[in-house]
């Protein structure tokens, strides 16, 4: 029970951020402000909808468009050749993702699979206007490199959060990671604001249904949580991540 007993210390580190959580409508306002202006202003810029479970591009589709996500979440995963898929970011609000062009000078293919994870409003524009951008203004080179950071740091928290072996403190990091990211503090907790199947959670971790729906029933039990129109309230992230101590 290594990875139970390593884990419980990220649990601690996560809940214990919570303490002072602030709604991400408040992280960052002047820079993610600033970064949309700067997207959507591009030549060849447009915004689209995708709808929940809609794939918005395949591992090795032309990396030729940025994206930044205005409302909802994104999942990318990586797809190894065995079949399996593995979550590696779950993107929100004022998230950038599709950067890999930028980064090589030329064009690329994708690397990773993206998929909406709920109904997503993105604005998109062509990684040439994006470059182009960046050449005439070295501002507009520095908030890209902030998204970015930022992007890595979501990349690096599921990638931990997927190296628990047991399927319970797995899922007790997702929901601590979920509650950081995209949780409205209120009366009774926090409240994940994303509606969230069990098979939606399952797919995000490595995991099935039946499984999930048997773990969340018992943090329910345990009365950790609540689930109300497939929304998930974390009564105490603190409490939540010490049931693995």
């Amino acid at each position: 029970m290594v990875a139970a007993t390593r884990g419980s210390n990220r649990f601690e580190t996560i809940s214990k951020n919570l303490e002072s959580f602030n709604p991400v409508a408040d992280d960052q306002p002047a820079i993610t402000k600033s970064l949309l202006d700067v997207i959507k202003n591009l030549e060849g810029a447009s915004t689209e909808l995708v709808d929940r479970s809609k794939t918005i591009f395949f591992p090795g589709d032309p990396a030729e468009r940025v994206y930044l996500i205005r409302r909802g979440a994104v999942r990318l995963s990586r797809v190894y050749e065995s079949g399996e898929e593995i979550t590696v970011a779950l993107l929100r609000e004022n998230s950038l993702f599709g950067v890999l062009s930028l980064l090589t000078g030329h064009r690329s293919d994708r690397f990773y699979h993206a998929v909406a994870f709920t109904r997503v409003e993105m604005v998109t524009a062509p990684a040439a206007s994006v470059r182009k951008a960046i050449e005439n203004d070295t501002s507009v080179g520095l908030l890209l490199l902030q998204g970015l950071s930022t992007r890595i740091l979501q990349t690096e928290t599921m990638i931990e959060t997927l190296t628990h072996r047991d399927m319970s403190s797995r899922l007790v990091s997702f929901l601590l990671v979920l509650c950081r990211d995209f949780g409205v503090p209120g009366e009774n907790g926090i409240t994940i604001d994303l509606r969230l199947s069990h098979q939606g959670i399952a797919e995000a971790i490595g995991s099935t249904r039946v499984t999930i729906t048997r773990l969340l029933g018992d943090l329910r039990n345990a009365g950790l949580l609540k689930i109300d129109r497939k929304k998930i309230t974390v009564f105490d992230p603190i409490a939540l991540a010490k049931r693995f101590n």
